[in-house]
């Protein structure tokens, strides 16, 4: 009988990339790839918890760079999508490339490589929105603070665009739902985890936390943004697509809505 192995890591991509490389390394029969926070054993497999190994992690990611740029940075897309059970496809998806003398990145009438592009490309949209959409308000410490809720792990994607636009500025962009932010100050950029109680989002409330200029800023850009609207103009399916209300708390321009 074949042993079937689940492996458990700390659910960073290099952890995850260090399970690629034990699995190829050890020729493992693969079950499934779980995070620790999330891990279950299996009925009929054997638990295995990888240690995240930064230098076993760039060898796979070298290897797959080699075989196919485009499958590398499709699967690092995928992969900040957590989407449930993304690991172990992940991992059918990198198997296939890595001994494919194929193409089996542009095969999309494979399934598998089709859903996984997909995947990586709805993460990109959403990278794309945050890029957007980001609303910056400066605090009484002079940092501009920004939270965000987006659908997708996308902060590690953007920190590249902002820290080229703002870098002047110290500023830090705060994932709500995941509970950690990225922090510019000088050259780096750098995570971050905060107790974050505070309300900063679109409110006509004002938080003592801001500077005063700042909600004067918030106050003249709304009333911009409503009086270049003419209303008997607004296409509201078309502004919503492209626009989701999801992100509306955020704006500041959308105080009024």
């Amino acid at each position: 009988m074949t042993v079937m192995t689940t492996l458990i890591y700390d659910g960073s991509f290099n952890g995850f990339l260090s399970c690629i490389f034990k699995a190829f390394d050890e020729k493992l029969k693969i079950a499934d790839i779980q995070r620790k926070s999330a891990a279950q054993s299996g009925l009929f497999a054997s638990t295995e918890e990888v240690y995240t190994e930064v230098k076993k992690a760039q060898r796979v990611w070298k290897g797959l760079k080699a075989k196919n740029n485009n499958a590398l940075n499709t699967a690092y897309f995928a992969f900040l999508s957590e989407t449930e059970g993304i690991e172990v496809q992940l991992y059918q998806y990198i198997s296939k490339i890595i001994y494919s003398k194929k193409n089996e990145h542009f095969d999309y009438s494979d399934k598998l490589v089709l859903y996984i592009n997909q995947l990586a490309k709805k993460v990109g949209r959403e990278k794309h929105r945050m890029e957007a959409f980001v609303r910056f308000q400066l605090t009484k410490d002079a940092i501009y603070f920004a939270i965000v809720e987006p659908d997708f792990n996308v902060l590690p994607l953007i920190s590249k665009h902002f820290r080229n636009r703002y870098a002047d500025q110290e500023w830090l962009i705060y994932d709500r739902k995941r509970g950690y932010g990225i922090h510019y100050q000088g050259d780096n950029v750098e995570m971050v985890t905060l107790d974050l109680t505070a309300q900063l989002h679109n409110s006509l409330k004002k938080s003592n936390l801001l500077k005063d200029e700042e909600h004067q800023y918030q106050e003249l850009w709304g009333n911009y943004f409503n009086s270049t609207n003419i209303k008997s103009r607004i296409n509201k399916k078309l502004h919503t697509q492209h626009v989701p209300k999801r992100y509306w708390k955020y704006l500041s321009e959308k105080k009024a809505v």
